[in-house]
């Protein structure tokens, strides 16, 4: 395997310190991943196998709150994950990554801060996007425009990066790429990640489940994303998290897509395969967040193109299906993401004969790509429609009054506001309760 000199790395200022005649070093990274309550995910790449430590302290102590080994392995591309379980909520923490008793990376922009207990009143802010092309776009001020905006964590809806094969090597150096952006390497370190694929980073435009090869994709997203889970065994990637009042349920729409029959509809193909289709009714059910985002790849709603293929409009039984779920167990506080098309909207679903209330669907994209101003279709349900070729989903919700708040503002990276719509939870429930 050709190796990077350690001397390249040090000028493109990918890690904070690169020791001199050091045997090992960190490639890409290192970034956050998963975090709630309790833990803080770590993710890195290191340039050899080997075990790596990771020491957290609390800023103000003398002594470090949590030393822990993890292995770097060439089956998983040297990539490395430490799971840092953290009792102290509403802290600051820095962090260090060593190998033996050398100092990979230092600084002070390697820390995190801890979320508050989930029942105190806070603010949490999220920025959503997706579709974001280094190949088009190699400068992504969006990234800042997400910091400046005060986000606590990224959450990715796919296409992040664009791929368009199912090659394993071809993966990883896209994602290899992708991670190498320098705002992507500011933003990361400090704030937590959240991710799902679409169709190109899945591995090939508009494609479903019957994609020869998607095993090595899952198997790279799973090397290069850092979640709490990634499916279950081994099929998908769905995912879900709380952030303060918001959960969040990160679906796979491609790894099932037209493999098997619904479980909802007897001879029509499934979206999200049976398997999915239990873990999110059972999680859904247990959720108890004011807010409960159902986030997809692909759009939820009917103002498409006819010649989309890659939408929930296409798999209809299986949306109504889920909406009729939302009814029948008086599911409240729920509001769809989404991203794909390269264009912002918002969107009313009225199926309040289904769910017990309308659901309005938020639609996010392109972090960084060109614009398709075909999907600016126009429909009675289309609450918003506008397009920008950087832009993010800036959502923020907020417990410290006297009713909890959801906003969804769609944004541009210099910071015009495309679009807003603020939420209640008494907007998302049916009218009798």
């Amino acid at each position: 395997m050709r190796r990077i000199s350690s001397a390249f790395l040090c000028v493109a200022a990918i890690v904070a310190v690169c020791p001199a005649g050091a045997q090992a070093f960190v490639t890409h990274g290192p970034f956050l991943g998963h975090q709630d309550h309790e833990w803080t995910y770590v993710w890195a790449r290191m340039s050899e196998p080997g075990r790596y430590r990771i020491v957290a302290t609390k800023a103000g102590d003398a002594q470090p709150s949590r030393v822990l080994m993890s292995q770097a392995d060439a089956e998983n591309d040297n990539c490395i994950l430490w799971s840092i379980a953290l009792p102290e909520p509403d802290s600051t923490y820095t962090y260090t990554i060593m190998s033996g008793a050398e100092t990979l990376v230092e600084g002070p922009q390697y820390a995190f801060d801890t979320p508050p207990p989930l029942d105190a009143p806070q603010v949490a802010t999220l920025g959503v996007g997706s579709c974001a092309n280094d190949k088009r776009f190699p400068d992504q001020p969006v990234w800042r425009a997400m910091r400046n905006a005060g986000a606590q964590g990224v959450v990715l809806l796919g296409d992040t990066p664009y791929i368009d094969s199912t090659d394993l090597s071809v993966q990883r150096e896209r994602y290899r790429e992708f991670y190498e952006q320098k705002d992507i390497r500011e933003h990361l370190p400090r704030v937590p990640l959240w991710a799902t694929w679409d169709d190109h980073d899945f591995g090939s435009n508009n494609t479903d489940g019957n994609l020869e090869g998607k095993e090595n994709a899952r198997k790279a997203f799973g090397e290069y994303h850092a979640l709490r889970r990634i499916g279950l065994s081994d099929e998908g990637i769905f995912t879900s998290f709380r952030r303060g009042p918001m959960e969040f349920f990160l679906l796979d729409t491609r790894w099932a897509a037209g493999t098997e029959d619904s479980m909802w509809e007897a001879g029509k193909p499934t979206l999200l395969g049976g398997a999915q289709w239990q873990w999110l009714t059972k999680a859904l059910k247990e959720s108890s967040a004011p807010f409960k985002l159902i986030c997809s790849g692909m759009v939820w709603n009917d103002a498409v193109p006819e010649n989309k293929n890659d939408c929930w409009a296409r798999y209809p039984h299986e949306r109504d299906a889920l909406f009729r779920f939302l009814g029948i167990q008086k599911i409240t506080g729920v509001v769809l993401l989404s991203g794909d098309i390269h264009w912002s909207r918002a969107v009313r679903h009225e199926v309040a004969d289904l769910a017990g209330y309308d659901i309005t669907e938020i639609i996010t994209s392109p972090l960084a790509n060109t614009l398709i101003e075909s999907y600016d279709v126009p429909a009675p349900e289309v609450l918003h429609s506008a397009g920008d070729e950087n832009s993010f989903l800036l959502l923020t919700a907020d417990t410290t009054g006297d009713t909890a708040t959801l906003n969804a503002d769609c944004r541009t990276a210099a910071g015009e506001s495309l679009f807003t719509v603020k939420f209640a939870p008494n907007e998302l429930m049916p009218v009798d309760e």
